[in-house]
């Protein structure tokens, strides 16, 4: 697979990565709990931006995790059960996000076990220090693990194919694409939009960015299909 198509692949599931709402819920919420307390808009930015290098950081770590995990199983040249695996891995999280993304209630309630949502809030509330609200997007990246894996695996794999100066360009795209959702909103907030109107926003556009995830994963799958599974099984006849 070439450079472009793999930046390609990356790009991709790093935007289906970005459709994902739990940072953003979290984001929004800890927003609102810091204007309730009467926090200055310094205050308020500071702990945004804490929040948002947080997830900038746990998506990095958890993308070379997964690439280092995978490189010293399989090395540079995986076996192409592991990319068949990879695609049935990908249909099933886009399965998933269509069928259980989103509660079948008003609001923007996500699947998230209640136990975790009240973690979440816990830790909200709770939230006064920059080191917090970094601490906070950590947890709210890795809570979505059961989701964001399958971008990140599939992205893994393409990454360990690339040479070591394309593996990091591949590493800060899939990183700054991801957090556009978050980047967006934060951005949002600096410039004094009300968190009233992204929660709106954010309701009225739900089932899209639900069917925008799936949808993007089922793309990935035929994008990889053509150029790694079926390209070398024509090949190699």
């Amino acid at each position: 697979m070439g450079i472009p198509n793999s930046l390609a692949i990356i790009a991709l599931a790093a935007s289906v990565h970005a459709c994902f709402q739990l940072s953003v819920s979290v984001l929004t919420l800890l927003t609102s709990h810091a204007l309730g307390n009467k926090q200055t808009q310094a205050k308020l930015l500071r702990l945004t931006t804490g929040f948002l290098f947080g997830a900038g950081v746990m998506t990095v770590l958890l993308l070379s995790s997964v690439s280092l995990l995978l490189l010293s199983i399989f090395g540079a040249e995986t076996p192409q059960i592991i990319w068949a695996s990879g695609c049935g891995l990908l249909v099933g999280v886009a399965i998933s996000i269509w069928l259980f993304y989103f509660r079948h209630e008003k609001g923007t309630t996500l699947w998230i076990p209640r136990s975790f949502a009240t973690y979440l809030t816990e830790r909200i509330h709770s939230t006064k220090l920059t080191a917090e609200a970094f601490g906070l997007g950590l947890s709210s990246v890795f809570g979505e693990i059961l989701f964001i894996i399958a971008p990140l695996f599939i992205t893994a794999l393409v990454l360990i194919q690339l040479p070591s100066m394309w593996q990091l360009i591949g590493i800060g795209i899939y990183t700054v694409i991801s957090l556009l959702s978050l980047i967006i909103v934060w951005v949002s907030i600096g410039s004094g939009h009300s968190i009233s109107q992204i929660q709106r926003w954010r309701e009225t556009n739900k089932r899209f960015l639900q069917f925008v995830a799936g949808a993007g994963l089922i793309v990935i799958v035929f994008f990889i299909f053509a150029n790694e599974i079926l390209s070398s099984t024509v090949g190699g006849i």
